[in-house]
């Protein structure tokens, strides 16, 4: 039997890998983990998928951002609150193929970056 191909989560665009576990109920799997399944995608997630859209947008086409810069125009002063939900967003993005995540100006796999990325359109 071959192992059906992995998924994005529909939360934290993060892969999943197909589980054993998983083999009845596949088709199903939406979540990577319980704490994305609690969470679900909240308004705010939406907000920062807008303010990283519209950043880009008034910025040069070869010109990228940091996720952190769609958390302080989402929520201002406050915007370290929701600065992995920016990192979130930015994957989702990434996944549905209307940005690139970049470090140091190459493109990275978004599941695996580690550190600090950069966020462009495609």
């Amino acid at each position: 039997m071959t192992t059906p191909p992995e998924k994005d989560c529909v939360v934290c665009g993060r892969t999943i890998t197909w589980r054993k576990k998983w083999a009845r109920s596949w088709d199903e799997v939406r979540y990577c983990s319980d704490a994305c399944r609690k969470r679900g995608i909240q308004p705010v997630d939406q907000e920062l998928e807008t303010a990283i859209m519209n950043l880009l947008a008034q910025r040069p086409r070869n010109a990228t951002i940091y996720p952190d810069d769609a958390a302080q125009l989402v929520c201002g002063e406050d915007w370290e609150r929701v600065s992995e939900p920016a990192r979130a967003a930015a994957r989702r993005l990434c996944v549905e193929g209307r940005v690139v995540i970049t470090q140091e100006g190459r493109r990275v796999d978004p599941s695996t970056a580690k550190g600090p990325f950069r966020i462009g359109l495609t």
